[in-house]
């Protein structure tokens, strides 16, 4: 596996639940979700979540946990809790409250929040943890890491990108170089040279080049105006479809495209056309990270005290990442690229086709 290696540099106070270093503890967990079927019998099990400062509506990974936690409360019967995080100074003392409040399981949502886990969990042997998102430098017996090989899917959105592109050039960027950025970048490359490899084509990727790991970042997942900046710049470029992989950041982007009004974005982490509805009109697709079904299966592994060091991997294959539909744009897509996707996804889950990235992980 290839190790996130990342070491967030934490607060080391320790606050009870009702001052949660500014950030927002809460028992209840409303849900915007609606379930089928009659909610299930509480149980004596308490599940945990702690953003990442993005918040949980951030339209991205932390609202996508969020409904995770959701969903195990009314299916599973879990009984709830979760600390929003307003700034990194938050992440240490959340955890610690949500250990305090004597959760069964404590789940940090992001690689910031992987140190404040990892030290929780060497700390409680008794209590199990897991961090969305990456992997820890110094895995825990009572841990799990979710992570995802989001390339697989990334490269289909390359290559329905460039079958799309008509100015010939198409862009990303990130926000932090970080895998579990770059994964996703690797994967749209690669499907941007599939796609110019089938139909002899010279679609040109802006903003990254897999062969050196070097391109454009943003270096922050919180400041939108920053993605507006980058997305600009590809945009004068020439880039007509752009994918950010940025978090909230990349609403910055999408906020270009739509004021540009001739370019397309493509969403990460989840169905932008819906979680970020404003930008429906320019959304092409999305690279979606099953987050609320990885975080589903973590709280169940725990109730049935199946949880342990080894991974959740989400791939093409058990539906931890995916290619989000089309939408209204559907009908107007280039003549059989919707066979051709649907054959390369077959490919790559029978491994027929290889998409590889430097970032991604082994499965076990």
């Amino acid at each position: 596996m290839k190790n996130s290696k990342v070491v967030a540099l934490l607060g080391v106070a320790a606050l009870a639940l009702s001052a949660c270093g500014g950030g927002k503890a809460g028992e209840s967990s409303s849900s915007k979700q609606s379930f089928k079927g009659p909610a299930a019998k509480q149980i004596d099990y308490r599940a945990c979540l702690v953003s990442d400062a993005g918040g949980w509506d951030d339209k991205s990974f932390n609202q996508s946990a969020k409904e995770g936690l959701d969903k195990a409360v009314h299916e599973i019967g879990v009984r709830p809790n979760s600390a929003e995080s307003k700034s990194d100074t938050d992440f240490a003392p959340n955890v610690k409250s949500m250990v305090d409040a004597k959760c069964n399981l404590t789940i940090g949502v992001g690689f910031k929040l992987s140190e404040a886990i990892q030290n929780a969990a060497k700390a409680n042997p008794d209590k199990q943890f897991a961090v969305v998102d990456t992997t820890f430098e110094n895995q825990p017996e009572n841990a799990r890491a979710l992570v995802f090989n989001t390339h697989e899917a990334a490269y289909l959105a390359g290559y329905a990108a460039a079958a799309n592109s008509k100015s010939g050039k198409v862009g990303t960027f990130g926000g932090i170089k970080l895998p579990s950025v770059t994964i996703f970048m690797d994967g749209f490359a690669d499907g941007v040279a599939r796609y110019n490899k089938d139909h002899n084509k010279n679609v040109k990727v802006l903003g990254w080049n897999k062969e050196s790991q070097a391109g454009q970042f943003t270096n922050t997942f919180d400041d939108q105006s920053k993605g507006t900046y980058v997305a600009n710049q590809l945009i004068q470029q020439g880039a007509d479809v752009i994918m950010p992989v940025a978090g909230p950041v990349g609403l910055g982007a999408a906020a270009a495209a739509k004021a540009n009004g001739k370019t397309l974005v493509v969403g990460v982490d989840s169905d932008w056309y819906e979680s970020a509805s404003e930008y429906k009109d320019i959304v092409l697709t999305s690279v979606q990270k099953g987050i609320n079904a990885a975080v589903v299966d973590t709280i169940k592994s725990g109730v049935e005290k199946k949880l342990n060091k080894t991974p959740y991997v989400g791939t093409l294959k058990n539906g931890g990442v995916s290619l989000a539909p089309f939408h209204d744009r559907e009908k107007s897509q280039p003549k059989g690229l919707i066979e051709e996707l649907k054959k390369l996804k077959e490919e790559i889950i029978s491994g027929k086709t290889v998409v590889s990235s430097s970032a991604a992980y082994e499965v076990k």
